[in-house]
């Protein structure tokens, strides 16, 4: 089995019981697959879109209208999580709310329009929740 960051499955799994969710990325699809194949994070996902799924990627809005059309949700019913500048700046142009999850890769990106920060996987749930409530 591949390792996965830190929380992560436990905290989709009680994500898995009030929210749906999907992935948008930038990885192409072969790419991904490769990443995921002896992952467990696409069982708790409704359908993920690769770079091959839409024509403009992050930090354009369209990887994250597209996915709002799987959804067949609005803007405001939807929070993204993000790990990047580019993903962050996606989101706010497709007008979701988005929440950035630290890393040691993105700590010098400029995140400060976040609609909230966590520190750990762990800390989806309790910030979701503060969003919605």
């Amino acid at each position: 089995m591949t390792e996965e960051i830190e929380g992560v499955l436990q905290t989709l799994a009680e994500l898995a019981d009030t929210y749906r969710m999907g992935i948008v990325t930038t990885s192409k699809r072969t790419d991904f697959a490769l990443i995921h194949e002896k992952r467990f994070i696409l069982d708790y996902m409704e359908f993920h879109l690769t770079v091959e799924d839409y024509e403009r990627a992050k930090p354009h809005p369209e990887p994250y209208l597209r996915g709002l059309q799987r959804f067949g949700a609005t803007a405001a019913e939807t929070v993204v999580i993000e790990d990047s500048a580019r993903g962050l700046k996606s989101a706010i142009a497709a007008g979701i709310d988005c929440i950035v999850v630290a890393n040691e890769f993105t700590a010098a990106h400029d995140l400060s329009k976040a609609t909230a920060k966590v520190a750990t996987f762990r800390e989806l749930p309790s910030a979701i929740k503060g969003l919605t409530s």
